[in-house]
């Protein structure tokens, strides 16, 4: 019997959800994360359910084929990157092999063989944004632990939260998610914070000056921000910060200071400040700019939208004259991208200040016939609309995590449009979604976009067309 504390050896003989590698013992399914396909492994029991139990890593007796090197030192225990130990050709032929799973579990669609995923450039140095946290205390890796030492966690520290723990922080040696300049001030801002004395933010004490540090960059124009998030203002204090940031780092463009002084852990304050620069970046996806300020939403691989608004264009098939539908649009990104050849394009989204930014970014790149409408999608969306704008020949859908509403399902369902594409951060709710809509569509081609290397997820983009016997 398999109980809770107990030691077990096993062979790791695929992933599943999550990343996890999946092994058995005793015929019982034992999931492990930290592992690879191949691997023998030796693991704790930490959870023990009626049919499966949860182990975590001690020690990789054999390294399985897959495996191989992180090139962090922080891999295994930062939640940043939970693949970094899995070669990158076994991530895609997991993620494949997981979407393929979902449209077939769950969507019933066996007739349809999800396309080879759309890889990455680079695996690493991907990500245009990333916030880091500051803490009056680390976490200490288990490697520290395990050593005996007395090791003293108090201080200033910087990086990414534990996974599952809002007080923790892993102070971060490195960093290779986003470009190498990222971590060369996230370290030159932890070592001013003690060279200074600037104390870091306490989430339980509620007190401290420093919350959070995030950097943006434009891959197509090299724009760098700086956003210090801090709990008071107090341009004293960070005066100084801003003279040495920029001596140190001329390629910073802006510096924004966001002004949190509420007990939210949210990074986004309640008012800010520009310390440096107009404020903003500039970024580029296909032909078209758009004006990132400091809480705005992007998409957070530049290089990797470029590949799935391009999928879904291509998809869509948009012709001349052509009436377009982009349902959830956020700050209208897609909506510009695939508006050329369209007669109207109108965006539907709930998130008031995404439907601004969208405004904004299609009065920037002159697409007057782009049309935004902000409220909730199964309120919005409905045949009031249709009148206003005209029935669509085409509609682009990228909904949240959880996937659609029912009343939206059911009047595309209603509406039988000819071309109908399906963009997903979530393939399961894309596959739920993909069996509802079969009363009026057919599936032709699922294609996963690699969005976020390093990690379990996966995006996908459906084409799908109006059933022959629908009117």
């Amino acid at each position: 019997m398999i109980k809770k504390g107990a030691e077990v050896t096993l062979t790791i003989d695929t992933a599943a959800y999550e990343g996890k590698g999946l092994g058995r013992l005793d015929g019982m399914a034992i999931f492990v994360s930290n592992t690879a396909p191949g691997d023998l492994v030796r693991a704790r029991i930490i959870r023990k359910k009626k049919q499966f139990a949860e182990g975590v890593l001690l020690e990789v007796l054999e390294p399985g084929e897959t495996r191989v090197e992180p090139v962090c030192e922080h891999a295994l225990t930062c939640g940043g990157c939970t693949w970094q130990h899995v070669s990158y050709d076994e991530q895609m032929s997991f993620k494949r092999n997981q979407v393929r799973d979902h449209l077939h579990r769950i969507g019933g669609l066996q007739h349809i063989d999800p396309a080879p995923v759309l890889q990455a450039p680079d695996p690493l140095h991907y990500r245009n944004k990333m916030e880091y946290t500051f803490s009056d205390r680390r976490w200490l890796t288990p490697a520290e632990i395990q050593s005996g030492e007395k090791i003293e966690q108090s201080g200033v520290a910087l990086g990414l939260h534990i996974p599952g723990r809002f007080d923790k922080i892993l102070n971060l040696n490195a960093c290779y998610l986003q470009i190498p300049i990222s971590y060369q001030i996230l370290d030159f801002v932890r070592n001013y914070a003690v060279a200074n004395d600037i104390a870091p933010w306490n989430p339980v004490k509620k007190e401290g000056f420093l919350r959070n540090l995030m950097i943006r960059n434009a891959v197509h124009t090299d724009d760098l921000m700086v956003n210090l998030v801090t709990y008071s203002d107090d341009l004293e204090i960070l005066s100084p910060l801003v003279d040495a940031l920029l001596e140190t780092f001329p390629q910073i463009t802006t510096i924004i200071n966001n002004v949190n002084d509420t007990r939210s852990p949210t990074s986004i304050g309640r008012y800010e400040h520009v310390l440096h620069g107009p404020g903003y970046i500039t970024e580029y996806i296909g032909k078209y700019s758009f004006r990132i300020e400091a809480n705005a939403f992007f998409q957070t691989n530049t290089l990797q939208a470029e590949k799935l608004y391009e999928t879904a264009k291509t998809f869509a098939d948009i012709k001349s004259g052509d009436v377009v539908y982009d349902l959830y649009c956020g700050v209208g990104s897609l909506t510009l991208f695939v508006s050329e050849l369209a007669k109207t394009v109108v965006g539907i989204e709930i998130n008031e200040i995404s439907v601004q930014n969208a405004i904004q970014n299609r009065d920037r790149n002159n697409v007057p016939h782009c049309k935004f409408e902000v409220g909730d999608m199964k309120d919005v969306f409905t045949k009031e609309i249709i009148k206003k704008y005209g029935k669509p020949d085409v509609i682009i859908t990228d909904p949240p995590r959880a996937g659609m509403h029912g009343d939206v399902v059911a009047h595309l369902n209603e509406l039988a449009v000819d071309r109908l594409v399906y963009v997903s951060c979530n393939t399961a709710t894309l596959s739920r979604d993909l069996e509802l809509l079969s009363e009026s569509y057919e599936v032709q081609a699922v294609q996963p976009v690699d969005m976020f290397p390093q990690t379990y997820h996966i995006e996908a983009v459906a084409s799908l067309r109006r059933k022959s016997h629908t009117t």
